[in-house]
């Protein structure tokens, strides 16, 4: 049974969404009145014409808008519940699927997927690629840091950092052979956008990410008990390599098929779960939920602000989450520093 403060904090979450979601729907190049938004949502779920809408107003908000938002939704989510996952399993508040090499597996698939042109072919090659870059990574990393059946934080970290820079030096080494076509595909997806994003985007990596979220939230117990130590681990029957292989594999998994579709976007794995950590604590059972509802607001939010600083214009999300995570991002580092935080 959920606590009554618990029930009031999701209770908030919900309407701090649904208010970014319908402002989101509502605001862009052409705006639409918030009062018309509502009517054309309700006639669009429930399938009825109950109210007499504008025709015009109606295919912006589902041709356009809609599946932009529905995406910045699901890929905030999915990035900020990763990110949790990565911090608690690494037992570091600095950690993010970035640190371990996944953000960096994934834009390799998605390079590879611009330099053999697959993607006119299929929509499908981008998070094929991208999931698999990830995911291959993520092992690498985990084999490298494996000694005795055990699994050093320190070396996964060391290890994500050399490996990143590896792939960073493979991409820029491919991006050498690029047409100006395909270098601006790439420079596109490496900054992180929500432009353009379709009906077949949503449908796309919808089933995937929640079935990721859900997965991972039901390991928040196994979570909890990792970040008390390999041995209280052992005592409750818990087995902390296979334990942390899975955790690894759906942040890994979660966080390609978010990127797959938005390109590398950053700081909301990172600074979305730290925020929601000093809010509602360390328990995964509230944490995990709870950051999957900020990083859907926080990334609603900055694709709004996206699309209105230089409206009819827009610049890319990603822009925004960097302008406005790295201050927190070193205002996080000199915290920790000054705490004696061992990073």
């Amino acid at each position: 049974m959920f606590s009554k403060s618990r029930k009031t904090l999701y209770g908030l979450l919900i309407l701090f969404l649904t208010t970014a979601f319908i402002l989101s729907v509502a605001l862009g190049a052409v705006r639409v009145p918030i009062g018309e938004s509502i009517r054309i949502l309700i006639n669009g779920i429930t399938q009825h014409s109950f109210f007499e809408v504008d025709k015009s107003y109606e295919s912006i908000i589902f041709s356009v808008r809609l599946p932009r938002v529905i995406i910045a939704i699901l890929v905030g989510a999915a990035l900020a519940i990763s990110g949790t996952a990565i911090q608690s399993l690494f037992r570091n508040p600095m950690a993010d699927p970035g640190v371990i090499g996944i953000s960096s597996g994934a834009s390799f698939g998605a390079i590879i997927v611009i330099a053999l042109r697959l993607s006119s072919v299929s929509l499908y090659f981008t998070p094929i690629f991208a999931s698999l870059g990830a995911l291959l990574i993520a092992y690498v990393i985990y084999r490298l840091s494996c000694r005795d059946r055990s699994v050093s934080m320190l070396t996964m970290i060391l290890s994500g950092m050399a490996v990143s820079t590896f792939i960073r030096g493979m991409i820029a080494f491919i991006l050498t052979g690029l047409n100006n076509d395909q270098m601006k595909d790439y420079m596109f997806w490496s900054v992180g956008s929500l432009a353009d994003r379709r009906w077949e985007h949503v449908f796309l990596i919808i089933v995937p990410i929640l079935l990721g979220m859900i997965l991972l939230c039901l390991r928040a117990s196994d979570l909890n008990i990792l970040l008390l130590g390999d041995e209280e681990a052992h005592s409750v029957g818990l087995n902390p390599g296979k334990s942390r292989k899975i955790i690894l594999f759906l942040s890994a998994l979660t966080t390609a098929m978010a990127v797959s579709v938005s390109g590398s976007i950053s700081f909301v794995g990172l600074i979305v779960p730290h925020m929601m950590r000093l809010l509602v604590g360390a328990d995964n059972r509230v944490l995990l939920p709870v950051s999957a509802f900020a990083g859907a607001i926080f990334l609603l939010l900055s694709d709004l602000l996206a699309r209105l600083i230089f409206a009819p214009s827009e610049i890319s999300v990603g822009v925004v989450t960097s302008i406005l995570g790295a201050p927190y991002f070193l205002y996080l580092l000199n915290k920790s520093r000054k705490d004696g935080i061992a990073l």
